[in-house]
């Protein structure tokens, strides 16, 4: 392959950051929950805790986390010995929160997608950008992204990269993996540029690295993140109380699709499914629009922190009406699911 041994070694060269992490679309996501005293808000994706800080700071208000990635306790110790009792930790994942919180709550907050952090450590494998084991867990535990490049079938792997990454030129890439591992494993994160690259080309300044898509297929694939996107949608809306309020920051196009598919028939504005049916009767909202469109960063926050770019917050609060029922249609089509292989 031309090239492929620049492109590691320009990964190798990136120095690690000692840069905190920037919850994106702070402010707003604040604004949106409206803490109050002696309301409960659930952070389901803690990370560093910058949204459960805010929140804390904002209203004499309760806060309880949850994370499952291990690397997160030391965050939760420190906002423990800073609010005592008005904050709390659960290791787990968010889609289960209905079965972790012991009682409805006045706001639910998820932040999607990778943390700054686990990007930064080039031990977790998360980015192309810093050279490190092939790993993507962020439980850090069960199937690695070594184990599914190097063992999964072409079919799978086609699948994952097409519909979790949305990219063009799949079986391509694919069928470069197939021809690397028939000579040596993929162990490293360079390793699976080197491959991207040699059918996709070489970084270009200004556009987005080649292996974006791939790295994000994978991550999302090994993590379950769409499904556990899906199983917290529905859970927020079991735990939140009438008037208690959701604020969803996304990342790229298949979790805002998710959320807004979600609550389309929610709010009453899915509508009846043809003029042409019978009449039926409409199940009541559960919840009300927060605001009519999603909100994006704005130029002072993106170029502060470029991950904003793509970033999407909606926000919906909760009515007194019945949950509805739980769906999984709102999966993108051909989604393979985690332990296909």
């Amino acid at each position: 392959m031309s090239g492929g041994g620049d492109v590691t070694r320009q990964q190798q060269s990136v120095p690690p950051t000692s840069a905190p992490h920037i919850p994106v679309l702070l402010n707003e996501v604040v604004d949106a929950l409206r803490p109050q005293a002696g309301e409960v808000m659930v952070d389901g994706t803690f990370g560093a805790g910058g949204y459960s800080r805010a929140l804390l700071e904002a209203a004499d208000c309760a806060v309880i986390a949850i994370d499952r990635d291990p690397n997160t306790q030391s965050h939760a110790d420190i906002l423990s010995a800073d609010f005592g009792a008005r904050f709390s930790y659960l290791s787990g994942c968010f889609g289960d929160m209905q079965d972790l919180l012991a009682a409805p709550v006045d706001g639910v907050t998820l932040d999607l997608g990778v943390s700054s952090m686990q990007l930064d450590e080039a031990a977790r494998g998360f980015s192309f950008m810093r050279d490190g084991p092939l790993d993507m867990r962020m439980s850090q535990d069960g199937l690695s992204a070594a184990d599914l490049l190097n063992e999964a079938a072409p079919e799978l792997l086609s699948d994952v990269i097409a519909v979790y990454g949305e990219e063009r030129r799949a079986r391509a890439i694919v069928k470069a993996i197939m021809a690397r591992r028939d000579d040596r494993p993929l162990r490293r994160t360079g390793d699976l540029v080197d491959v991207v690259c040699s059918v996709l080309g070489a970084p270009r300044f200004g556009k987005a690295h080649p292996a974006t898509r791939t790295f994000q297929a994978l991550r999302i694939y090994l993590n379950d993140e769409l499904g556990e996107l899906m199983r917290g949608l529905q859970a927020a809306e079991q735990v939140l109380k009438p008037g208690g309020r959701l604020a969803v920051v996304t990342f790229h196009s298949l979790e805002d699709r998710m959320v807004k598919q979600f609550l389309s028939p929610r709010t009453g504005r899915a509508g009846r499914p043809s003029r042409h049916l019978p009449d039926i009767e409409m199940a009541a909202p559960s919840f009300n629009d927060g605001v009519k469109r999603s909100l994006k960063a704005g130029a002072a926050e993106t170029d502060l922190n470029p991950r904003a770019r793509s970033a999407r917050l909606r926000v919906a609060v909760r009515t007194a009406a019945s949950a509805f029922a739980a769906e999984t249609d709102l999966l993108p089509k051909r989604a393979p699911k985690l332990g296909a292989m």
